[in-house]
């Protein structure tokens, strides 16, 4: 019917046709054993992340978080002191089996201990900013469904979704556990 939004009908019986969706929609997601459920959680806090933050990029994705692009603002790296705070020196030095790499932000030239490019900046369009990150990431290698952009700002969240990355993290979640 013209103008009709296809939105939940307003008839008798909304109740039982949603408690009959959400035990259909249950049934359907699969029960992990606990094997699988321990080398999850033990994977998570290998690469530094809360084990809801890595189940869900992990189901999001479909595969596992190999590398973590850092914008240099989560590093805490800025212009006037190029030096990384030490709670972020002594985060990253426990990560664990994970790649790293770092998007530095102008007029940055490097960021300390860890690989870097040019950032996108926001005179780039959303297929400029796709084109950047992903050549930087095939430039290594490494499929875009493992790597998880940990940023600071919209802009950075963004980095993730125009080049279809598996997830984005705040810095502040990842560096406050």
């Amino acid at each position: 019917m013209i103008g009709h939004n296809r939105g939940p009908g307003m008839e008798g019986g909304q109740a039982w046709r949603k408690h009959c969706w959400t035990r259909a929609r249950k049934s359907l997601l699969k029960t992990l054993p606990i094997e699988i459920l321990r080398v999850r959680v033990a994977r998570a806090a290998e690469i530094g992340l809360d084990y809801r933050a890595y189940a869900s990029i992990r189901a999001a994705s479909g595969h596992d978080v190999i590398a973590f692009l850092f914008s240099s603002n989560a590093l805490r790296i800025l212009p006037k002191n190029e030096v990384m705070p030490e709670d972020r020196v002594l985060k990253l030095a426990a990560l664990r089996n994970v790649d790293r790499f770092a998007a530095r932000h102008a007029p940055l030239k490097t960021v300390p201990g860890m690989p870097s490019f040019a950032a996108p900046d926001f005179s780039h369009t959303w297929g400029e900013t796709r084109a950047i990150i992903l050549g930087e990431v095939h430039r290594r290698h490494l499929p875009r469904d493992g790597v998880v952009v940990v940023g600071d700002t919209a802009q950075e969240r963004a980095w993730s979704e125009a080049a279809r990355l598996a997830g984005y993290v705040s810095a502040e979640q990842f560096f406050t556990q």
